[in-house]
């Protein structure tokens, strides 16, 4: 038994580096670079800023609740992800597994849709950028803030992956200790152990609280808390680049339930202890009254929304260097595959895919660009457009487990050799499919609840999905693609 275990072992190794080989990536970033990786994607503006309008708007129980119910799908999603990723560790992630395992258009479509998405959302960290830092520097020009952030984000990524995992790594570490501490003085404050008075269990009983608003503000707040959990899908493109991602990548998907549970249910528990859902100031995006901002000042904490500002600052930052990172990757492996044009397949000599890099980092400038010329009608347009695209690659990822663990079964594998098998299947994928649709198609439910549909709003909210349908059926039809038999899907890693 010992040996066979070691000779699995070995010819896995032996896959590894001749996949390594093969794609010219390098094997860089290690286990504690993935851990802060998929961490760093579930913590960001939505639960420093998001939370507080989730709260306002359904009460602090229906915010637990609807973030709750958005984590378990999320969990499930990553579960899939990694016995995939362990199996198969490839810098394409779903779209190269979309093309395996279900038919090559929609890993086409998948990867389009997910370059787009994260090349769009580095111009809305730009946009952010200048606003958080007009905090400390109100009379400074957009332009030079942006350019500056812009150039650290393209140089974090330039120079190795191993530059790109070490800024995830402390980017990641400040956020966690704040919500930690944050979390830490918000129970002491609801004890009276901080504050000087006991807070308890009041405002969980103000006005209609727990529940405000009944289900549709829930489900206003799904959509809400899948936009802040968006990010933690990054674990299966940083794969490909990641020593040892067989013991790795499970590691890292194993503690992702717990880290939802520590940094958002608590966190969302404390503001709802300590704040009514009826301040107004819940409502408000601003820094200076974010849920963080008004705990810590009610502890006594000198310079609170300076602080805060500067760990928003961080998170911003994290999410722009996580994103110029995952659309490179995901733009070079189709270029890889043939569905990019080949000069994007170009890798340095540290292993970086440079043309996909650059590429990525113009269009990017670009959408921002769009955003300080006219009223920023166009890059409102290009946002809305990438808006829907996250919850898109999730459904592609529930789809993808699905079918790579029929075809590995169907094709006489044992599921005792996966390097990491979800204990969920088929409830898992499938409960993530039918969330991640209900929230697709709800992404606006209030267009149609007047008396006259509002195209106007259907179109701005919906533009992403006849996006990714146009990708879709387009290569289907002009490739002649189909569905790939079970027992013919390529399960070589």
């Amino acid at each position: 038994m010992q040996t066979a275990r070691v000779l699995k072992e070995n010819t896995n190794a032996d896959i590894l580096i001749s996949n390594e080989e093969k794609s010219g990536l390098k094997r860089s970033l290690k286990a504690r670079h993935l851990t802060m990786i998929s961490l760093g994607g579930t913590i960001g503006t939505g639960l420093f800023l998001a939370s507080g309008g989730a709260i306002a708007s359904a009460g602090p129980g229906g915010a637990l609740l609807s973030y709750l119910v958005i984590g378990l799908m999320v969990y499930f999603l990553m579960t899939s992800l990694a016995e995939m990723g362990a199996y198969m560790p490839v810098a394409g992630s779903f779209s190269t597994y979309a093309s395996k395992f279900v038919d090559p258009s929609l890993g086409f479509a998948l990867g389009w849709n997910y370059w787009y998405n994260w090349a769009i959302t580095i111009a809305a960290e730009l946009a952010a950028v200048t606003m958080i830092m007009k905090f400390w520097f109100p009379h400074t020009p957009s332009i030079l803030w942006s350019a500056i952030f812009l150039a650290i984000m393209f140089l974090l990524n330039f120079i190795s992956v191993k530059g790109f995992g070490e800024a995830e790594y402390w980017f990641s570490l400040i956020k966690v200790v704040t919500v930690i501490i944050f979390i830490i003085t918000g129970t002491l404050m609801i004890f009276g152990i901080m504050g000087g008075h006991v807070i308890g269990f009041k405002n969980f009983t103000v006005g209609d609280a727990p529940f405000h608003g009944g289900f549709m503000s829930m489900l206003g707040i799904f959509m809400a808390a899948g936009f802040s959990f968006q990010g933690t899908e990054l674990l299966g493109v940083a794969a490909g680049e990641t020593e040892n991602p067989e013991k790795s990548i499970p590691r890292a998907v194993r503690q992702v339930f717990w880290r939802i549970l520590l940094f958002y249910v608590l966190a969302i528990l404390v503001i709802g202890f300590l704040i009514p859902y009826t301040n107004s100031n819940l409502a408000n995006s601003d820094v200076t009254v974010s849920p963080f901002t008004l705990v810590f000042q009610k502890a006594g904490i000198a310079f609170a929304a300076s602080v805060m500002n500067a760990v928003i600052l961080t998170a911003v930052l994290s999410a722009g260097n996580s994103g110029m990172y995952a659309s490179t990757r995901m733009l070079w492996d189709l270029a890889r595959q043939g569905k990019a044009p080949k000069f994007l397949g170009k890798l340095n000599k540290n292993g970086v895919p440079v043309n996909a890099l650059i590429v990525t980092t113009l269009v990017g400038c670009l959408a921002f660009l769009a955003s300080l010329f006219g009223d920023g009608t166009v890059y409102v347009w290009l946002l809305n457009a990438s808006g829907m695209s996250g919850f898109i690659a999730w459904l592609g990822i529930a789809i993808c487990h699905y079918r790579f663990r029929k075809a590995y079964v169907a094709q006489g594998k044992d599921l005792n050799n996966l390097p990491y098998r979800s204990k969920f299947f088929p409830f898992g994928p499938i409960f993530a499919f039918v969330v991640c649709g209900i929230v697709v198609l709800g992404q606006n439910y209030s267009a149609f609840m007047g008396n006259h549909i509002d195209w106007n709003g259907v179109l701005v909210s919906y533009i992403g999905l006849p996006l990714f349908i146009i990708l879709w059926l387009g290569y289907k039809f002009t490739k002649n693609t189909k569905l790939i038999p079970l027992k013919k899907c390529d399960l070589n890693n």
